[in-house]
């Protein structure tokens, strides 16, 4: 099954959803970093909440950057993307981890850390980027973006991040969803909400399970009359090349460059978010040297 989220409204416009499958997507960092069990899972969940909310930006070339600083041994989770459903990211230490919880499930809050904060730029097209932020409340993600929901935009929201690691460490199943309730909800329709997710699966498992985000949907918000108002296709996508690395380079300054010139003769330039090796030999660097 493709990775894909739908977001839906329920008829009276006071409660929205949002639920991507994620599965391929993580697979594609885990593979690209080499990540750890946990640190797959933490990446995971944060890949999969920034496509979620990369898709809430209207415009095309709207960006959206995701930053969870925490002072655990995985260091900082990065992660972009738009609202056309590429995102990317990476981590500090991909190859970190720490032993799983008692009741067998990975320790994502412990490789994280509990102290820190979340850090959300939205680049609008605007002079300035719009900067919220808030403090990590578990290191799990799913509870920390929910809180930075309510602190930052005010908005009252269930949040709920999954991803299941196979015994070959591989991802087995991830996936998300975001419940935001809208002014006008009423305390009843906010219990009935509330009931349902107390006994529903967790979110991996309903993925894993092969359920559709459509069904997913319908598991959630079933006692209320809910519409699918679109659907978008995710992957894991960077938008790295050669002309852009060119560019980094260039900003170095001149000095720079004709110093790596001089010492090595050549330079290699490794995107973080893809691994990609980009080479430049002395003739291409004194190229650009020359357009400073």
């Amino acid at each position: 099954m493709k990775d894909y989220m739908v977001r839906g409204i329920d008829k009276l416009g006071k409660i929205r959803v949002f639920v991507a499958r994620t599965t391929n997507l993580v697979e594609e960092a885990r593979r690209i970093h080499n990540t750890s069990p946990t640190a797959t899972a933490a990446l995971g969940r944060t890949l999969t909440v920034a496509a979620i909310m990369g898709s809430m930006m209207k415009n095309e070339k709207d960006l959206l950057t995701l930053k969870i600083s925490g002072d655990g041994p995985l260091g900082k989770i990065f992660v972009v993307a738009n609202n056309r459903g590429h995102v990317k990211g990476e981590v500090d230490h991909p190859m970190a981890d720490v032993p799983s919880r008692s009741d067998g499930k990975l320790d994502v809050g412990t490789l994280v850390g509990r102290n820190g904060s979340i850090t959300t730029i939205m680049d609008l097209g605007l002079k300035d980027p719009y900067i919220g932020q808030s403090s990590i409340v578990s290191g799990e993600i799913a509870e920390d973006i929910a809180n930075y929901y309510v602190v930052s935009e005010q908005v009252p929201s269930a949040v709920s991040l999954g991803v299941l690691v196979n015994k070959d460490i591989t991802c087995k199943a991830a996936g998300g969803y975001i419940i935001q309730l809208m002014p006008g909800v009423t305390d009843e329709e906010i219990s009935i909400i509330e009931d349902t997710l107390s006994k529903i699966d967790s979110m991996s498992t309903m993925i894993d399970k092969g359920l559709t985000p459509e069904e997913i949907v319908e598991k959630l918000l079933g006692s209320f009359e809910m519409e699918i108002l679109d659907r978008l296709d995710l992957e894991y996508h960077c938008d790295c090349s050669r002309e852009k690395i060119e560019k980094v380079i260039i900003s170095l300054g001149k000095k720079e460059i004709q110093d790596i010139i001089e010492e090595d003769g050549q330079a290699e330039v490794v995107c973080h978010f893809c691994n990609t090796k980009y080479q430049f030999n002395k003739d291409e660097l004194t190229k650009l040297l020359l357009t400073i």
